[in-house]
Order: structure tokens, then C-alpha cells, then sequence
């Protein structure tokens, strides 16, 4: 997905303001494997995925516990170093090679200051990522791990086929053993 189609899928703004949001923007290719933002470190960018899939994890008790999937044209953010400016809680690992689009965050504040247009695409940015984190909470509270599977299969069949199922498992919040008998089931 090219820079222009996820800055206008977040909020449509003039070409001039694409433009300048385009010049501070650097694609890059990174390997699978590679850490984006470590959990208690400040990260200094936004990245947009163009190519690939990244997951979001925090440790609980030594266990990888995965909370979030990225995918083409998702937003790869940790929102406490953006908002903050202070270290984060999460790990983003990328697990597929991927091209990314990075934009540092001192970048994107200095443009938030100079054009209205790129303030406004920033606060509905903020906005649709508060409604993201929202919906995901609200999933894991009040559904139960085969309704959420079915979800993600109706959402994001591709995942299945590019995510391992232990991250699928820990998404859900279930044992692999549980994931296997779900699928079982739907079979």
C-alpha cells in the first residue's frame, strides 16, 4: 500500500499538506524478526506498513502474551512514546520482511504546528487509534475465544495464514490446545 492511500485512509487532506507530510517520510525494509519499539525504551517514529506483518506483545510472568496484529496499511505506533515522549510497554516485532514508511516524530509535531490540514489529519489519526484500542479491549472482555477466533477469520482470514498459531492462541488469550479444539469445532 503506497504512503498516499494510508494517509488519505486516515484522514483525506490537500496534496499540499500530503506533499509535506510525504517529503519527511522514509521508506525502509527491515527483516523478520527485528524489534521496532522495545517495551521501556522511547521510540522516535510512526511507521506505516506498506509490506508485511508486525505483532505487538507485552511479557507477562516470562510469557509472550501477543495483543495486536498489524498489517498492510496499518499504523505501527507505540502511543505513549508519541504522546508522551516517554518509554512505552509494548515490543513490536515484525514477522514477516517488511517496507515500512517512517516518519520521526519530532518531524510530525513540527508539521502539526505548521499546517492545519496535517493537525487535523493528526487528531483523526489519534482518534481512529483510540477507537482500535478501544474495540480490541472491549473483544477480550465480553467475548468468548471462539467468538473472537470466528471474528478474526471473518476480519483478517490472511492472519491464519501468515501468523503463527501460538500468536493467534495468545492473542485470543488461550492455550494452543484450546485454539486446536476451536478449530476443530468451526471445522
Amino acid at each position: 500500500m503506497e504512503i498516499e492511500q494510508i494517509i488519505n485512509q486516515i484522514h483525506t487532506i490537500p496534496e499540499t499538506s500530503g506533499l509535506k507530510l510525504r517529503r519527511v517520510t522514509e521508506e525502509i525494509s527491515l527483516p523478520k524478526g527485528h524489534i521496532l519499539f522495545e517495551a521501556d525504551k522511547i521510540g522516535r517514529s510512526v511507521y506505516f506498513l506498506k509490506k508485511g506483518i508486525v505483532r505487538a506483545y507485552l511479557f507477562q510472568h516470562d510469557t509472550e502474551v501477543t495483543f495486536w496484529f498489524g498489517r498492510e496499511g496499518d499504523t505501527i505506533i507505540s502511543m505513549k512514546n508519541y504522546v508522551e515522549n516517554k518509554p512505552g510497554y509494548e515490543n513490536i516485532e515484525l514477522l514477516e520482511d517488511c517496507v515500512l514508511y517512517r516518519i520521526k516524530n519530532r518531524d510530525l509535531q513540527k508539521l502539526f504546528t505548521e499546517d492545519i490540514h496535517i493537525a487535523n489529519w493528526g487528531r483523526r489519526f489519534a482518534e481512529t487509534e483510540l477507537i482500535k484500542t478501544e474495540e480490541r479491549l472491549i473483544s477480550r472482555q465480553f467475548s468468548m475465544a471462539a467468538d473472537r477466533y470466528k471474528a478474526l477469520l471473518t476480519n483478517s482470514p490472511d492472519l491464519i495464514q501468515r501468523v503463527q498459531l501460538f500468536h493467534i492462541a495468545s492473542y485470543l488469550g488461550i492455550t494452543q490446545v484450546s485454539l486446536s479444539r476451536i478449530r476443530a469445532e468451526i471445522r
